[in-house]
C-alpha cells in the first residue's frame, strides 16, 4: 500500500467505483459528488491540497485543470495531481509530476486498471536524466525549484550537466551527466549553502534538542533558525529530532517537530551515557537529567554518524546536528 495520503474525487457511480478498486491498493479516501450534499469542487479541492499528498480526479482532466489551479503554489509545494477517466484508459499527470510524483502515480494507477499511462515531462519523453526526479529518488530537497529549468534546458539541448557531491555516487552517470570536483557547475548535492548552480540537500542530518520545561516552539524555531545561518546549513538537510525522554511530552518540542514533519526520537538518561563520542558537558543538565549532554548525544545516537555541529545555546534551548550514514546512486528512472 502507497505511503502516501491520496485523496479520490469522483463524479459518477461508475467512477466512484473506479475510485474505490484505486483506494483499496493505494489508500487514501474516496468521495463521490453524487453522495455527497452542497458539494463544493472548490472546498474539496482546497481542503484536499492542504490534507493529503496527491489528488486523484476520476473523470476529464479540464475538472482537475479547473479545480486546482486556483490553490497552486509551486512544484515543490504542490501535491501531485493525477486525472484518470472513469473506464479507466487514460492516466493524466497534472501537476507536480516529478517532486510530487504525480508521474509515478499514474503509472501505479495504470498498472492497477489497466490504463495508458500519459507522461508528458520533456526530459521522461527523451528518456533523458531529469535532476528533480533524481533528487526525490535520493531523499534529497530541492532548495530551490526554480533552477530545474536551466538544468533540464542544458540536458534537453544536448549538453553536460555538471554535478558536484559532497558524498560519492554510486555506479555510472547516466547521458549528460559528469560528476565534477571543480567551482565550474550546475548541480550541487551539500547539507551547506553554496554560491552558484542548483542545490540539492540531502536529507542526512538529525537534530538533538534539550530545552527548559515550557520553552514554546516559538522559540524552538529561533534557536534552529540561528543554528542554521550560523553554520551556514539547509534547513531542508534535517530529517529527524532526538531528545531526553523527560522531554517526551513537552508540547512547544512536539509543535516543533511537527511543523517541520520531524519523527521525534527519545532516549533514557541511560542510553545517552553510553553513547560513544566527545561531547560537551554540563553539571547543571547532568543535576537535572542525569546525563552531562541531550543534545549532542541523542543527535549522534539517533543518527548513527558523528556530529556535525557541536551544542548550540541560548534562551533555555540546546541544539546540535549529527550526520547520518547516505548513500547516493545514479537510480533515477521510474521503476
Amino acid at each position: 500500500m502507497s505511503a502516501r495520503r491520496i485523496a479520490y474525487l469522483s463524479f459518477t457511480d461508475r467512477g466512484h467505483a473506479l475510485a474505490e478498486r484505486l483506494r483499496a491498493v493505494l489508500g487514501g479516501e474516496a468521495s463521490c459528488t453524487r453522495r455527497m450534499e452542497d458539494f463544493s469542487l472548490s472546498r474539496w479541492t482546497e481542503e484536499a491540497f492542504a490534507s493529503f499528498d496527491a489528488l486523484v480526479f476520476v473523470g476529464a482532466v479540464g475538472i482537475a485543470v479547473r479545480a486546482v489551479a486556483p490553490f497552486l503554489k509551486s512544484k515543490a509545494r504542490d501535491p501531485a495531481v493525477v486525472a484518470v477517466d472513469e473506464c479507466g484508459r487514460f492516466a493524466v499527470p497534472v501537476v507536480s509530476g516529478h517532486l510530487g510524483g504525480a508521474n509515478d502515480l499514474a503509472r501505479e494507477i495504470a498498472a492497477i486498471c489497466g490504463a495508458v499511462p500519459v507522461i508528458t515531462t520533456a526530459t521522461d519523453v527523451g528518456g533523458l536524466f531529469a535532476v528533480d526526479e533524481w533528487a526525490k529518488r535520493q531523499n534529497c530537497a530541492v532548495t530551490d525549484p526554480h533552477g530545474i529549468k536551466a538544468v533540464s534546458a542544458r540536458i534537453l539541448a544536448g549538453g553536460t550537466v555538471r554535478v558536484r557531491s559532497e558524498w560519492p555516487v554510486e555506479g555510472t552517470p547516466p547521458a549528460g551527466v559528469a560528476l565534477t570536483d571543480g567551482a565550474d557547475l550546475d548541480v550541487r548535492v551539500d547539507v551547506r549553502r553554496h554560491e552558484g548552480g542548483l542545490c540539492l540537500a540531502p536529507k542526512a542530518l538529525v537534530l538533538g534538542v534539550g530545552c527548559r520545561r515550557g520553552t514554546p516552539r516559538e522559540s524552538l524555531e529561533t534557536a534552529f533558525r540561528e543554528l542554521c545561518g550560523e553554520q551556514n546549513l539547509w534547513p531542508e538537510a534535517v530529517c529527524a529530532a532526538a531528545t531526553i525522554d523527560l522531554k517526551a511530552e513537552e508540547p512547544g518540542l512536539l509543535d516543533f517537530c511537527a511543523a517541520h514533519g520531524w519523527p521525534l526520537t527519545c532516549y533514557s538518561a541511560e542510553e545517552l551515557r553510553k553513547t560513544e563520542g566527545t561531547f560537551t558537558p554540563s553539571a547543571f543538565v547532568e543535576r537535572t537529567t542525569g546525563v552531562d549532554n541531550v543534545c549532542e548525544r541523542s543527535a549522534v545516537l539517533a543518527a548513527g554518524g558523528p556530529l556535525l555541529t557541536g551544542k548550540h545555546a541560548g534562551n533555555g534551548v540546546t541544539m546540535a546536528l549529527a550526520r547520518k550514514p547516505f548513500r547516493l546512486d545514479w537510480r533515477w528512472e521510474h521503476g
